[in-house]
C-alpha cells in the first residue's frame, strides 16, 4: 500500500513540475512578444539590427569608393525601418543636407561612409540606434587639371550627366596622350577628405594594358590634378602598342618635317589611313618618307632619326633601323609620328650592290626614278624608269638604238655616295636579265652613253669633208695645200 502511494506522489510531482515548466516558457514567449511590441518603431525611433542583415548598398553611379561629397551632388538615404525620413536629398550651396528631424548636417568633404556615420551620429538623439545608408544617384560636376604629355592640357569640367569619370576617360578628354608619355609614373596631386591637406597617387597604366589591372583606372575626384610626365627613353615596341590604345592621340592630319635622302624633303601633310578598325591609324615613318617621295638610294636606312620635342621642352632622338624592319618584318621600327616630328634619313658611307638593290624594292622607296640615256637612241634624254630598272631595259625605254648606234657597247657613268664618279663600259645583251657586270641596275641620275658605230663615224667624217662649203677646204687640208 505505501509503495503505490509513493508511486501516486511521483506521478503527481512530476505532473507539477511539467506544469510549471509549460507556464515558465509561455511566460518567457510573452516577456519576448511584450520586448517586441515596446521596441516597434514609432516616429522617431529605429530598431537596431546587425549590418550584415541589411541589404548591400547601390550606386545608380559607377564605384563611389572614396568619392568627396559637394555641392550639387544628389543623394539617396535610406534609415532602415523609417520609410518616412529615407528619401533624395541634394548637397546644398553650404555643403550640407536638409535632412527631417534634425535639419541642416555638414557633408561638404566627407566620403559616403564618413557621411552615413555622421548623420548616424545626430539621429541619435531622436531615432534608437538608427542605420542609416547614403547612395550617390548623381555626381556633381567635377572639374579636374591634366598636365604634361597630352594633346590639349588644361581644366576641364565634367558634367554630371556623364557620370564620375575615370583616368582614361579624363585622357581621352584631354586629346589622347601624346607618343612620348610615361605611362608608368602618371601622377594624380588629390586634396583628402575632411580637409586632411593633399596626397599624390602614382599610377602605372601599362599595369592596365598588359595585365588588366583596373585598379590603375583611377576613379577621380574634384579638384585632382592629373600629371603625364614625358618618357626618357623610348621603347618602339611600346610606342606602336600605346598608339593603338583607346586614350591615345587619335589619328588626324598631322605636319611633320622629312630631310635628308628622300626625294622630296620639307615639312609634309600626314593623313592617317583607315586601317582595319573604326578608329583611323596614326601616321607613321614609312608614310612620312612615302609622302616625302620616298628614299634615295644612298640612304642610310639603319639609322634614321626621328626627332621630338616633349611638353617639358626636352627632345628626344629616336633610332630607327629600317633593314631590320625589311631583313625581319620587326614592326615595332615603323615608330608612330605626332604633330612637330622631324624624320631625318642620313647618306650612307657605303652601299653594296645588294643593299642597293633591296632599297629600290622597298615600299618606301620612290615609285620611280631618273635616269639619262643619250647618245644613239631613237629618244635621247632623261626618262622615268622604276628602281632597279636594268641597263638593258632603259635603252629600249629610250626607244632602243637608232641606225648609227654602236650595238656591241655602252658606256654607264655614276655619281657614286662618295662624291666620286665612275665609268664602265658595259656589253649590252637585250636577252640578259640583272647582273652586276653586263646589266647592272640603275641608279637614279645615272647616264647611259651609246656611241656611233664605226661606219657611222667614218660616213660622218666623210659627209663633213664632202659638204659645200667645208669640203673644199677639207680637199685642200688633204691634198697640202
Amino acid at each position: 500500500m505505501q509503495t503505490v502511494v509513493k508511486r501516486v506522489n511521483r506521478l503527481s510531482h512530476s505532473r507539477w513540475n511539467h506544469c510549471r515548466l509549460t507556464t515558465t516558457r509561455f511566460t518567457l514567449r510573452l516577456m519576448v512578444v511584450a520586448f517586441l511590441v515596446s521596441n516597434s518603431i514609432s516616429p522617431g525611433q529605429a530598431q537596431s539590427v546587425p549590418s550584415s542583415a541589411l541589404p548591400a548598398a547601390t550606386s545608380a553611379v559607377q564605384s563611389t569608393e572614396g568619392y568627396v561629397l559637394g555641392v550639387g551632388d544628389r543623394l539617396r538615404m535610406e534609415i532602415y525601418n523609417v520609410p518616412e525620413y529615407s528619401g533624395e536629398y541634394r548637397v546644398l550651396a553650404d555643403g550640407s543636407l536638409n535632412l527631417p528631424g534634425i535639419g541642416a548636417v555638414s557633408v561638404q568633404g566627407l566620403t559616403l561612409q564618413q557621411a552615413s556615420q555622421t548623420i548616424s551620429g545626430r539621429y541619435i538623439a531622436v531615432l534608437r540606434r538608427p542605420v542609416v545608408t547614403l547612395t550617390l544617384l548623381e555626381a556633381r560636376p567635377i572639374t579636374i587639371a591634366i598636365a604634361g604629355e597630352v594633346r590639349r592640357p588644361g581644366s576641364y569640367t565634367v558634367p554630371s550627366e556623364t557620370g564620375v569619370p575615370n583616368l582614361t576617360q579624363a585622357l581621352q578628354l584631354a586629346g589622347g596622350v601624346t607618343g612620348t608619355a610615361n605611362l608608368r609614373e602618371i601622377q594624380i596631386r588629390r586634396l583628402r577628405s575632411a580637409n586632411r591637406g593633399s596626397e599624390v597617387l602614382t599610377v602605372d597604366l601599362w599595369q592596365l594594358l598588359r595585365q588588366g589591372d583596373l585598379q590603375q583606372d583611377v576613379l577621380l575626384r574634384d579638384g585632382d590634378s592629373i600629371v603625364i610626365p614625358t618618357a626618357t627613353a623610348m621603347d618602339l615596341e611600346e610606342a606602336r602598342q600605346l598608339a593603338s590604345t583607346s586614350f591615345a592621340v587619335p589619328g588626324e592630319p598631322i605636319q611633320v618635317a622629312v630631310v635628308g635622302q628622300v626625294n622630296r624633303p620639307g615639312p609634309h601633310i600626314l593623313t592617317p589611313t583607315s586601317g582595319s578598325s573604326a578608329r583611323p591609324e596614326v601616321p607613321t615613318v614609312t608614310q612620312a618618307i612615302q609622302t616625302a617621295g620616298g628614299i634615295t638610294q644612298t640612304a642610310d636606312i639603319r639609322n634614321i632619326e626621328v626627332r621630338r620635342a616633349g611638353s617639358d621642352g626636352t627632345t628626344q632622338r629616336i633610332k630607327v633601323d629600317f633593314w631590320n624592319l625589311l631583313e625581319t618584318g620587326d614592326l615595332a621600327q615603323d615608330l608612330p609620328l605626332q604633330p612637330g616630328d622631324t624624320v631625318f634619313i642620313p647618306t650612307a658611307t657605303a652601299l653594296t650592290p645588294s643593299e642597293i638593290t633591296a632599297l629600290g624594292a622597298a615600299s618606301f622607296a620612290a615609285s620611280e626614278m631618273t635616269v639619262n640615256v643619250v647618245g644613239e637612241v631613237a629618244r635621247p634624254g632623261a626618262i622615268a624608269v622604276r628602281p632597279n630598272t636594268p641597263l638593258n631595259q632603259a635603252i629600249l625605254a629610250a626607244g632602243g638604238f637608232n641606225t648609227r648606234a654602236r650595238r656591241g657597247t655602252v658606256q654607264l657613268i655614276r655619281l657614286n655616295p662618295d662624291g666620286t664618279v665612275s665609268q664602265q663600259r658595259i656589253t649590252v645583251d637585250f636577252a640578259q636579265g640583272i647582273s652586276g657586270e653586263n646589266n647592272p641596275a640603275l641608279r637614279p641620275n645615272d647616264t647611259v652613253v651609246v656611241g656611233r658605230s664605226s661606219l657611222t663615224q667614218l660616213g660622218d667624217t666623210l659627209g663633213t669633208l664632202l659638204s659645200p662649203v667645208t669640203g673644199v677646204f677639207g680637199l685642200f687640208r688633204l691634198l697640202g695645200l
